[in-house]
């Protein structure tokens, strides 16, 4: 590699001799997963999961629990202590066809909404126009809730819905989500049925849930932390490895495929994220001592890298991490493995490097590792070529 910082003298170059760096098309992130290599349910432990440490060129086939052995004292690793809400709700309109809301985002109330409003994707067979009324969970005079169609989100062509909801007793958002609504599983967990009186298996509603899951808003876990139980926190803890946390509300476009063969055609969906005070000082001090800062999930790369790129420990999120991206604040990342052409596959390609991690995969298939939100998980090194 032509070293172009130095002043030393150096051998006359072309354009020619400068490496062109590889376009990545969608087709780049796909690849053959057998059906039954997708989890339907956790492990019987959170941390009895299997883990592949995939730092160096050959992987290595481990337990969830050896995570603790693998870093080292002065390391910090960082979690996105998001909470999955029951933001999944079932409705009709009032001419009885039947319809679901996934609830998105509570708005914050200000001059306007008094605090009842709410954005959510819609699944009806005809979209009801502005200012319909639908009534879910039975509606409002059943001990359900009434919610009125305000128009589209965030601009009125967008891909969202913004609702006011009305519930008898005047309930939050969150109040009436936790009454009413259901855990919104990711689709591929095939045991939930679309009929409106599944009820939410036990073991989701402690599993599909992190152990040090703080504030409300996801509408997917964040599913590398899946992983963690308090033995392996304490483990942690005993070896000097530093925790801090930050909050990413995890949006149901997560599980969108891209549809654009050219990626830069793709629109990523926002997100909401917050970078504590406290957090930034753990990374401060983890730098200062020579640590690694170690990201559980993609979730938390994406708020890390977000906040370095724009100064901003508070706000929306787009970004859209492919390979060629320069990372800046994450060292090493545990990341369960990821949709084909999905957009946390071109992440962790990015951070790991595109042949290194589609051999991971190819290793992950052959020893019939776990995929998905309930499936085993990845240790990765930030790739340095």
């Amino acid at each position: 590699m032509t070293d172009l910082s130095s002043g030393a003298a150096s051998a006359p170059f072309t354009p020619s001799a400068i490496p062109t760096p590889r376009v990545f098309t969608l087709s780049d992130f796909d690849f053959s997963l057998p059906p039954e290599r997708i989890a339907q349910h956790p492990a019987p432990e959170r941390s009895a999961s299997r883990l592949l440490d995939g730092r160096a060129m050959q992987p290595v086939d481990r337990i969830f629990r050896d995570l603790p052995g693998l870093l080292r004292a002065g390391d910090l690793l960082v979690f996105n202590d998001t909470r999955v809400v029951k933001a999944r709700i079932f409705g009709e309109k009032a001419s009885g066809g039947k319809l679901e809301l996934l609830i998105e985002r509570v708005l914050p109330a200000e001059a306007g909404n008094p605090g009842n409003e709410v954005v959510a994707h819609m699944k009806v067979s005809k979209k009801p126009l502005p200012g319909s009324v639908v009534h879910m969970a039975g509606g409002r005079k059943a001990g359900g809730f009434d919610a009125q169609l305000l128009g589209r989100w965030p601009t009125e062509d967008g891909p969202l819905f913004r609702f006011a909801l009305h519930g008898p007793a005047n309930e939050s958002p969150w109040e009436l989500m936790d009454r009413h609504g259901h855990l919104p599983l990711p689709p591929y967990i095939e045991r939930q049925q679309n009929t409106g009186h599944d009820p939410d298996e036990a073991e989701d509603s402690q599993r599909y849930q992190t152990v040090f899951a703080r504030n409300p808003g996801a509408v997917a876990a964040p599913t590398a932390a899946l992983h963690f139980d308090e033995a392996v926190l304490a483990d942690l803890a005993a070896r000097g490895i530093e925790r801090a946390s930050v909050t990413l509300h995890v949006g149901a476009g997560t599980f969108q495929p891209v549809k654009t063969e050219n990626l830069a055609e793709h629109q990523m969906h926002s997100e909401w994220y917050e970078v504590p005070l406290a957090t930034l000082a753990a990374l401060e001090r983890c730098r200062q001592r020579g640590g690694r800062v170690v990201a559980v999930g993609t979730t938390t790369v994406r708020t890390l890298e977000s906040w370095a790129k724009s100064g901003q420990a508070t706000g929306d999120t787009n970004i859209f991490i492919t390979p060629g991206f320069a990372f800046q604040v994450v060292d090493l990342l545990i990341t369960n493995f990821h949709l084909p052409k999905s957009t946390l596959m071109m992440l962790v390609s990015a951070f790991a490097g595109y042949a290194h991690v589609m051999g991971l995969y190819r290793h992950a298939i052959a020893q019939e590792y776990r995929f998905f939100s309930y499936g085993d998980a990845m240790l990765l090194e930030r790739f340095a070529g």
